[in-house]
């Protein structure tokens, strides 16, 4: 039974895994080597070479002597706002970054997990309706190699074959269609392997289960029994994976938009990092958790209510 309270818990539950998620990652210049105020500044102006008066001065106007969650809290309640501080490389404000970045990696992330959806419902129904046959163990033995195959090496092959070689698609950019092919199926591939699967036990379960047989033996047809009970019922596994996987596309995505040269948050992060612009990384892990948590809850959400159980619960509590 799904009540208020219990939609209340799961609401405090993710706001406390973001808070808690922003605050480590806050903790960073704080762990990092060195002293705290000259790894934050460190990118602003040459401070090996700055005397103490002038770093202690920046240090009084930025309240970097304050105790750490008295910054923490200003820091924090800067962000909700909208202001994410500003970056150390550029001197911009860090959410004109930010924004454009994380809408790109949403719209790649959002491609990959569609398209695999798509493909793991045909191919694990497949699988699941033919159990034991030729197509089944192709599937199950192509589905089970592709998990094998990291990005990093998949990725310069694809690019090698189909941009060099062939020439057919862009080798990087975000600016047309035909740039996310590349990166789209790359992303798709592992989720498509684990989504197969899911979708093919899940069906044979339904195939098997008690209401299936007593909608045959009502008359229905195998094809209608397999589109009205077998297919709704055997892709709930598959949405108890989907907001995990796009939480980990969120994230993951690095290496595919390092690689593509796609201006999407990984690409952002893994410069900020590299350049040591402390708050672009803040704004940039803070944003993409914050996405993942509220997308993976929204489709929790969307999972429970799919249950036929839990409609009831609604329906009569």
């Amino acid at each position: 039974m799904l009540s208020l309270s219990t939609l209340l818990r799961r609401a405090l539950g993710l706001c406390a895994a973001v808070l808690l998620s922003s605050f480590a990652v806050f903790l960073v210049p704080f762990v990092s080597p060195g002293e705290p105020v000259r790894s934050l500044l460190r990118a602003r102006m040459d401070i090996g070479a700055a005397d103490e008066a002038t770093v202690q001065a920046y240090a009084q106007q930025f309240g970097l002597h304050d105790p750490m969650l008295v910054q923490f809290g200003r820091w924090l309640g800067r962000f909700v706002t909208g202001d994410m501080g500003i970056s150390h490389i550029s001197g911009t404000p860090v959410a004109d970054q930010v924004l454009p970045a994380i809408a790109v990696t949403l719209s790649l992330a959002g491609s990959a997990l569609l398209v695999a959806i798509a493909v793991s419902i045909v191919l694990g129904v497949i699988s699941a309706t033919r159990a034991g046959s030729w197509p089944d163990r192709l599937i199950t033995s192509v589905t089970h190699a592709l998990i094998a195959i990291p990005e990093y090496a998949l990725a310069p092959l694809l690019v090698l074959l189909f941009a060099v070689r062939w020439s057919l698609l862009p080798s990087a950019g975000f600016d047309s269609p035909a740039s996310l092919v590349l990166p789209v199926f790359i992303l798709a591939l592992r989720p498509i392997s684990f989504f197969t699967v899911a979708v093919r036990s899940g069906v044979r379960q339904a195939l098997d289960s008690e209401h299936v047989l007593a909608a045959r033996a009502r008359g229905l047809s195998s094809t209608q029994a397999l589109v009205r009970h077998v297919v709704p019922h055997g892709l709930l596994p598959l949405w108890t994976m989907v907001g995990v996987w796009f939480a980990g596309l969120l994230g993951g995505s690095v290496i595919v938009e390092v690689i593509f040269a796609i201006p999407g948050m990984g690409r952002l992060i893994f410069d900020a990092i590299v350049d040591a612009d402390i708050p672009v990384a803040q704004g940039g892990v803070v944003v993409v958790v914050a996405c993942a948590v509220l997308t993976t809850g929204i489709i929790d959400l969307v999972h429970k209510l799919s249950d036929p159980n839990v409609r009831i619960g609604v329906r009569h509590g």
